[in-house]
């Protein structure tokens, strides 16, 4: 709730039993897999930053890239005292870039599912931006909730969606998840999205298997989550990180394999592993423009605008729902 300084924290989070429950029916099916909505506890979204920092992982540079080339095109589409609502807001970095650049913006509602690490970057932000309505709302923003009353002068309400997290919906859910985003936002609704490009495939598997270990460390830390919140017992150092481009399917897979054949012990339940049984943890699917395009047409969003890097790597687009 407000603090009396212009923030304010709403906790719509799911519960730590929503967590027990999703592993148990994860490990419980064939085959096996875990949401990757887990990934991003305090530790695992700080993993994630370092990741972002990597020589390999060109996704947060490109894209970050753009925003800072256009940010004064992307202010002038969406106009003055915007709400500015981002989902699945991480540290709430790229975001300041439009920021500064948008005309006396209302509000920004950060909506992350990691509580403690919304809270801060939401706190830090709103003193950055002393002048800011900063409203943070803890919520899996892949399921229905009501964003804050946010009162004020007319102004757009713009989702904003980076990261190519897009990309972790299957084709049809982005169709899915761009209707959802719609009827949250309202008629009218405007949302700015980054998604990765299709490209060559030793790229995209650098990407994602970094020499330092920082994707494998944030992989495995959904079994670290699982021991340390569901007292499971369970011997991490029996388990790899594995991803890889699969063109056919046009995205990348991650999973956790186990290296042995094994029983854990998880909320009361044991499960068995066969050596190299993998356990699914993510999908990152990769779009052409003309591909991404057509699914937000089907969701009934217009492109409006479609913004690149130099080499092509990335895409950012303002979508406009009819």
């Amino acid at each position: 709730m407000p603090d009396g300084s212009g923030f304010a924290f709403l906790d719509l989070a799911p519960s730590e039993e929503s967590f027990r429950d999703a592993v148990l029916a994860g490990l419980s099916a064939n085959p096996k897999s875990l949401p990757c909505k887990f990934f991003y506890d305090a530790h695992g979204s700080a993993l994630f930053e370092a990741i972002c920092e990597t020589p390999e992982y060109y996704l947060t540079r490109a894209e970050t890239a753009i925003l800072e080339t256009h940010a004064a095109a992307i202010a002038a589409r969406i106009g003055p005292h915007c709400r500015l609502i981002e989902l699945g807001s991480g540290a709430s970095q790229k975001v300041r870039l439009l920021l500064k650049a948008l005309a006396a913006p209302l509000a920004y509602v950060p909506v992350d599912i990691s509580r403690e690490h919304l809270r801060e970057a939401a706190a830090g932000l709103a003193a950055d931006f002393p002048d800011l309505r900063v409203v943070a709302v803890c919520a899996d923003y892949t399921r229905p909730f009501d964003l804050p009353n946010l009162p004020g002068p007319a102004g757009k309400r713009v989702g904003f969606f980076p990261g190519s997290t897009i990309g972790n919906f299957e084709p049809e859910g982005v169709v899915g998840f761009l209707s959802h985003c719609g009827h949250l936002l309202g008629p009218g609704a405007e949302m700015l999205i980054g998604a990765d490009i299709k490209k060559d495939k030793r790229i995209l598997d650098a990407a994602y298997n970094d020499a330092a270990g920082l994707n494998a460390a944030f992989n495995l830390n959904l079994l670290h989550r699982i021991a340390n919140e569901l007292d499971a017992e369970i011997d991490i150092d029996k388990f790899a990180h594995v991803a890889f481009y699969n063109p056919d399917e046009g995205r990348v897979e991650l999973y956790i394999r186990s290296l042995e054949a094994q029983s854990v012990a998880i909320g009361g339940q044991r499960f068995a592993f066969a050596k190299g049984e993998l356990i699914h943890t993510e999908n990152s699917y990769k779009y052409s423009i003309a591909e991404f395009r057509d699914l937000a047409a089907r969701a009934g969003f217009q492109t409006l605008e479609t913004w690149t890097d130099p080499n092509g790597m990335f895409g950012v687009y303002y979508l406009q729902r009819g």
